[in-house]
């Protein structure tokens, strides 16, 4: 490219140059033409001064080059080198006035060596500057797609892919475990980022992402390609096992099936990608407990108990199903968790029954305790159902009468004594709210039961504007979830565990303190529900959405 400044009056070649370097570096022919006007004009500048304004032109159908000086048009000139008075300018164009630009013809420039270097440099950077634009044009619409390239080396375990026209480079992390892999093998990789950066467009790209597999279905299962069957989630362990939920919209196609293909050909095509990973493909289901039965496969499950608040779900299984449920390192379970988006709890039967067990003899003696009734009537009322003293104190009283052995004077002598001990432990609660320094206006915060005061205030909670300053997650805890798919999740403790208070109730909680700490009004609460109802376009006569909330 030295020669491109060094002969540009040969008009043919500079053609010629331009066209190659278009056509190698898949660019625009009209960028390389400007990038040697820019180029050129840079040396005509260091040859005629760095302050003159100095154009240069070259006609894409000729090669010709001009050179011209561009002098502004003013009445009292300051810079010699940029301006020039009406009245010379009229000598030049008669027609010339104040704000006008005029320019003046250069004669053609012989580059000296220097010159043609600089030159070259100028033309090269602006080349690889539209190269990196396009390859970012061309890769940041394919975040999401497969591609295929070439291993072009491995360094510090990254592996550095030639895409064709691009790199992309596939990070350890992003890698399948113990895949090995060298210079000039094929390789399929998933784009998740597409970066624009100082050294070019960084093309990310990843074999071990749940997406990849996805994909990989995609490609081989024709149904999934035509939206005939659907991925619905996917969980991996990459290089080791996976988990497919699919479920089909035709209900003449097993959309199972459809993924496991004629003697299971579709799979395997993408177990050899995955270098050997296990896939479990499983039928997804709408009713997240006949889900997560199908996600714990092949386990088999004897029961489930959902907790919908908390997200939880409770699996029991026979004794000699619990290895397979829990699987090598926990792996099948935690696969199960990731695929479903629930958080499973595996006991045996045996442990399940001695759990109930110990939850009847608890409740048991808590009646025993609180009613001041002997062990046979404790254990009737939790045979029955009732599972706190609250229930026994409020529920119809004919509920208690019904009971086997007992009759309305019994029964209401038992509701008496509850509510009695309900009222006894209240005065005790809010005596110790008031030793902790719990504020009475926290009492008018709607829900909020004397037994959450005494959490607030063991907890720091003393005033609105410390409820009005929590996070919904202060008071109701959160899981945290390491990057380590092996390491367990990790339970916070929240100011109202136990106190069976849903994401939901919090935030009122929280929201409610604001309004009363006069934080926030209730009609900004109320303000996004009355949005959404004008959006809907029935105007002011739409009621509020969301009214009854």
């Amino acid at each position: 490219m030295a020669g491109v400044a060094g002969i540009s009056a040969n008009r043919l070649e500079l053609l010629q140059i331009a066209d190659a370097v278009a056509r190698e570096k898949t660019i625009d022919r009209k960028i390389v033409i400007q990038a040697m006007e820019d180029a050129i004009q840079k040396a005509a500048k260091s040859r005629y001064g760095a302050e003159n304004d100095i154009r240069c032109e070259i006609d894409p159908k000729t090669g010709e080059t001009r050179l011209s000086r561009v002098l502004a048009v003013v009445d009292d000139v300051e810079n010699e080198a940029t301006q020039i008075t009406l009245a010379d300018a009229k000598r030049r164009n008669p027609e010339a006035k104040v704000g006008d630009l005029i320019a003046e013809g250069l004669p053609p420039l012989d580059f000296g060596r220097v010159a043609a270097q600089n030159a070259k440099q100028v033309i090269v950077q602006k080349v690889r500057e539209a190269e990196r634009d396009r390859q970012f044009g061309e890769y940041k619409d394919r975040v999401g797609e497969i591609v295929n390239g070439t291993v072009k080396r491995a360094e510090y375990g990254n592996v550095i892919v030639d895409l064709g026209r691009a790199e992309g480079i596939i990070r350890r992390d992003e890698m399948i475990p113990r895949e090995n892999v060298r210079y000039g093998d094929r390789i399929r990789a998933y784009i998740y980022d597409v970066r624009r950066e100082q050294r070019g467009p960084q093309i990310f790209l990843s074999r071990a992402r749940p997406e990849f597999m996805s994909k990989l279905f995609a490609q081989e299962v024709p149904e999934i390609y035509d939206g005939v069957v659907e991925i619905k989630s996917v969980a991996r362990d990459p290089g080791s096992r996976a988990k497919i939920a699919v479920i089909s919209n035709d209900n003449s196609i097993d959309p199972v099936g459809a993924c496991v293909g004629m003697r299971g050909a579709r799979v395997q095509a993408v177990v050899n990608e995955l270098q050997g990973e296990k896939v479990d493909i499983i039928q997804w289901n709408k009713d997240a407990a006949s889900f997560i039965v199908n996600a714990l496969a092949p386990a088999e499950v004897s029961k489930v108990v959902l907790d919908e608040d908390s997200n939880r779900i409770e699996v029991v299984v026979p004794e000699s199903q619990l290895s397979l449920a829990i699987g090598r390192r926990g792996q099948n379970v935690r696969l199960a968790s990731q695929l479903t988006g629930w958080d499973i709890d595996i006991l045996t039967e045996q442990e399940e029954s001695e759990r109930r067990q110990k939850e009847f003899a608890e409740r048991s003696q808590v009646f025993m305790e609180a009613l001041d009734v002997d062990e046979v009537i404790a254990q009737l009322l939790v045979t029955e159902g009732f599972a706190s003293v609250e229930e026994v104190a409020y529920v119809d009283l004919a509920e208690i009468a019904h009971i086997e052995g007992f009759d309305e004077n019994t029964a209401g002598e038992i509701q008496t004594r509850a509510r009695e001990y309900l009222e006894k432990l209240e005065a005790e609660r809010d005596a110790r709210r008031r030793e902790l320094g719990v504020s009475d206006d926290l009492t008018k915060v709607e829900g909020v039961t004397t037994a959450m005061l005494v959490a607030f205030g063991e907890n720091g909670i003393k005033t609105l504007e410390d409820l009005a300053d929590c996070a919904t997650d202060d008071l109701i805890g959160w899981t945290e979830r390491s990057k380590n798919k092996e390491v367990e999740p990790v339970r916070h403790k929240g100011v109202l565990d136990g106190f069976e208070v849903g994401r939901k109730e919090a935030e009122d909680l929280i929201m409610a303190a604001r309004v009363l700490a006069g934080w926030i009004t209730a009609e900004d609460l109320a303000q996004p529900e009355s949005e959404l109802s004008d959006e809907a376009g029935d105007g002011e006569d739409a009621p509020a959405a969301g009214s009854d909330a």
